[in-house]
């Protein structure tokens, strides 16, 4: 497992040290990806962030602070980081623009794992940890299983490897077998409005960056189409070159699903004001 050097090694939002975790806990939180990792929440909270493409920066993206706030004071049954953490721009097919200088691999790979690890600290004994992969995640396997696929299987050539140790891996979290959460479905600006209109549930994606919530009625009831938004900053450098400082349609925050009695309520989003404020549910936080 990649890590940083030892001065660098505390946790950056709180100023802990990292946790090493037993050889227990290690073997129970082994890495696993299967395609769809089944939750049941009768009463309590998901938290569900997305695309947080994290380079080397300092401090963290306040969409991500926020999260790690909201998976410590929440006190969620799930967390779920639902794809894209990592950007990969160094082995993207996307050739450099210009001489923009790109982060190494490694250096993704600290900076994803450094990340993962503030929300695991944050998280309650016994929440649940699912991480979706998503498409520039699966960058770097792609890349390995082109260019070396003899070393199939090799501790090292896969993500999982390096970071999210404890979560569970998966293309999709299914919650109560009426919420799905995975990263895409659907193109398009209406892909959340179309997701949850063709799969008959209520469905929670990222992708779009773009944050919202699609309600959608008709005789089997209300479900919802969830865009989760970006657990990056809209204006990162890592966007800079190829939005071509255009405008872009997305926001900054992520969902919140809570569960009363078996019945899922009105999803709701955290949203980033700016730079160390997100509003929730009427109220101005500082993060």
């Amino acid at each position: 497992m990649t890590t940083r050097n030892k001065d660098e090694s505390k946790h950056r939002l709180g100023g802990k040290p990292k946790v090493k975790f037993s050889e227990v806990e290690e073997e129970r939180a082994a890495p696993h990806q299967s395609p769809r990792v089944q939750i049941k929440i009768k009463n309590g909270t998901a938290i569900i962030g997305s695309d947080g493409h994290y380079i080397p920066q300092d401090p963290a993206p306040v969409a991500h602070r926020a999260f790690v706030y909201f998976a410590k004071t929440l006190k969620p049954q799930l967390v779920c980081y639902n794809g894209d953490a990592c950007d990969f721009s160094q082995i993207s097919r996307h050739p450099p623009i210009g001489w923009e200088k790109r982060p190494t691999v490694q250096e993704e790979l600290e900076e994803v794992q450094q990340r993962l690890h503030e929300i695991e600290l944050a998280a309650p004994r016994g929440c649940a940890l699912s991480y979706n992969l998503a498409n520039h995640d699966v960058r770097f396997e792609t890349r390995l299983a082109t260019a070396v696929p003899e070393y199939a299987n090799v501790p090292g050539f896969r993500l999982r490897d390096h970071v999210g140790a404890r979560w569970q891996w998966s293309w999709a979290t299914w919650i109560n077998n009426d919420v799905v959460v995975k990263h895409r479905w659907k193109g398009g600006i209406h892909a959340p409005w179309n997701n949850a209109l063709h799969s008959g549930k209520t469905i929670l994606s990222g992708h779009l960056h773009s944050l919202k919530v699609y309600p959608v009625t008709d005789f089997a009831g209300t479900r919802w189409g969830v865009d989760c938004g970006t657990l990056a900053d809209p204006f990162g450098k890592q966007f800079e070159n190829y939005t071509e400082d255009n405008a872009r349609n997305w926001r900054a925050g992520f969902a919140v699903l809570t569960w009363n009695d078996g019945r899922l309520l009105w999803p709701e989003v955290v949203a980033v004001v700016d730079e160390n404020h997100i509003q929730f549910r009427g109220q101005v936080i500082r993060v």
